[in-house]
């Protein structure tokens, strides 16, 4: 098996990508985490461009990491400046970090003309700037920008350039496809060429790839092909522009697709999933529901055909075992769903040989969607749903008049909105009627409705509230249009989702807070039930 490198930059060229931002704290966490699930390298970022990635490698040497190196991240020396005396060339060696990654010119134009350098000075730049941080007991990967680009323009002087880091000492060159312009075919036949070019060094050669052409993933596994035994990427694909080769689909690739390839020590790919959705929330930023492996939809089926296939034999529409990844598959219902969707969503309910309740549910299901509700996210609504058209659903409380009051209120000589809401209920045969208060509308509603049901069920103690999105269906309607409210809870054991529909907004989210507290009762007389079940079979 041939190990391949996994070095991650998400901390570094990951942060730069727009609206990714990462506070101190946040680039320690992910560092421990990157750490657990075994990858090889962490770029935490340059040294001398700001206080907050000077701390970092301050910080993260006091870290109990397991087997994850390091890496300070800079630039050659300065022009005419002797590398011991250049201040970036201090701050990595100041960083303490145990490998230092040295960025430096391969493009000739780039000598030139952006850095205004004689080419001759440039090849010197790169050997004094390696050669000073391996003279220094580190060690040292080069990075050679816009290699693809400058081989192709000046094969020659390109050559030279990675020759004159090998040289110097650096234990790997990396080819960087900076623009991320290139082609698979041209990444494969350039790779194959920088490894002859270093052969007299015996100095491998790793690939860093940019996504313009949406090919980073593909240029990344091409080079692997032709001999890179390093990867350079970020989690999620996180990068400036297009972004950068998405390590989770690279790992994903090499270790489940291709053979002959070790990566994460061979293990660790249970957690994919895991460390996709960490790093996402780290960074604030939206999950891709269609990312590869790792998406809320990459194992999600809503044809009523694939749904039928997939119910039959997983791999009729699916490429691998989504627990690989520590991913799960998920049947959708809509309105291009058949029987199969209902059937795989209702299997505990046993009625997949009643084609008449299956119609009669896949009818309402496209009537209802007609209307705007979407039951993707919303299982709970679709459940209760199910439940009703079964003739099954028993409420636990009845719904008799609610108002919600919005008001300024005088404090401390100051105006402040204040929202208050009252609930009337039948529960058990017995009214209640509670008043709550509440941040807006839905948070009154939900707290006036806790405090009318919680003597009677105490286990909605346990639920909280953890999403609330609101959407308008049919806005070409104005002020009329319909708004869809969909509602995300939990408890210890469960999340589930409902869905309420309305042109007033109030409305829907009442009917969306009412389905998800029936579901969290339901689901929970459920589970009461089993033991008993269980003691009567065994004594019958």
């Amino acid at each position: 098996m041939k190990k391949i490198e996994i070095y991650d930059t998400t901390l570094r060229d990951g942060a730069q990508g727009e609206g990714v931002s990462f506070s101190l704290q946040d680039k320690l966490a992910i560092t421990e985490r990157l750490d657990e699930i075994g990858v090889d390298f962490i770029e935490g970022g340059y040294p001398l461009s700001n206080e907050k990635d000077a701390e970092y490698f301050r910080r993260v040497q006091e870290m109990d990491l397991k087997q994850i190196k390091v890496c300070a991240f800079g630039m050659t020396r300065r022009k005419g400046m002797p590398a011991k005396d250049d201040p970036g060339m201090q701050a990595l060696l100041n960083s303490g970090a145990p490998v230092l990654t040295i960025v430096g010119k391969t493009h000739d134009f780039h000598v030139t003309d952006v850095l205004r350098v004689t080419l001759e000075e440039n090849l010197s730049m790169i050997e004094d700037s390696v050669g000073l941080m391996v003279g220094e007991g580190r060690e040292v990967i080069y990075d050679a920008e816009h290699f693809f680009d400058g081989w192709k323009a000046n094969p020659e002087y390109a050559a030279q350039t990675i020759q004159s880091a090998a040289k110097a000492g650096a234990r790997m060159v990396v080819l960087c496809d900076t623009n991320g312009g290139s082609l698979p075919e041209e990444i494969a036949e350039l790779t194959k060429a920088a490894i002859a070019a270093l052969s007299e060094f015996d100095v491998p050669v790793g690939i860093h790839t940019h996504n313009d052409g949406d090919l980073a993933v593909a240029n990344a596994l091409a080079a692997v092909d032709a001999g890179a035994l390093q990867i350079q990427g970020t989690i999620n694909g996180f990068g400036e522009r297009c972004g950068n080769a998405d390590l989770i689909s690279c790992v994903a690739n090499l270790a489940l697709k291709k053979q002959g390839y070790e990566v994460l020590g061979g293990d660790g790919l249970e957690h994919l999933t895991e460390l996709s959705r960490f790093v996402y929330d780290t960074a604030n930023v939206n999950r891709r529901n269609n990312q590869a492996f790792v998406g809320q939809s990459a194992f999600a089926h809503k044809g009523g055909m694939h749904v039928h296939a997939v119910n039959r034999a997983a791999s009729s529409y699916e490429h691998i075992s989504p627990e690989a990844v520590g991913n799960e598959r998920r049947v959708l219902v809509s309105e291009l769903s058949g029987r199969s969707n209902i059937m795989a969503l209702t299997t505990k309910m046993n009625i997949e040989q009643d084609r008449e309740v299956m119609d009669k549910i896949l009818s309402s299901v496209v009537e209802l969607e007609n209307q705007g509700f979407q039951f993707e996210a919303a299982e709970a609504s679709f459940e209760l749903l199910v439940r009703k058209t079964l003739g099954t659903f028993n409420p636990h409380f009845r719904t008799l008049k609610y108002h919600v009051e919005v008001q300024d209120v005088v404090h401390h000589q100051d105006l402040e909105l204040t929202t208050e809401a009252t609930v009337k209920l039948d529960v058990a045969e017995q009214i209640k009627h509670e008043v709550g208060e509440g941040d807006g509308p839905i948070d009154a509603l939900s707290a006036a409705l806790r405090k009318a049901l919680l003597e009677t069920y105490p286990n909605l103690n346990q639920m909280k509230l953890v999403d609330y999105k609101v959407r308008v269906v049919n806005s070409e309607a104005g002020t009329a249009a319909r708004t869809r409210v969909q509602i995300e809870c939990s408890d210890e054991h469960d999340v589930w989702g409902t869905i309420g529909v309305s042109e007033n907004i109030i409305q829907a989210s009442w009917n969306a807070l009412v389905d998800a507290v029936e579901y969290k009762l339901h689901k929970d007389e459920a589970a009461s039930e089993k033991p008993a079940k269980t003691q009567v079979a065994a004594t019958s």
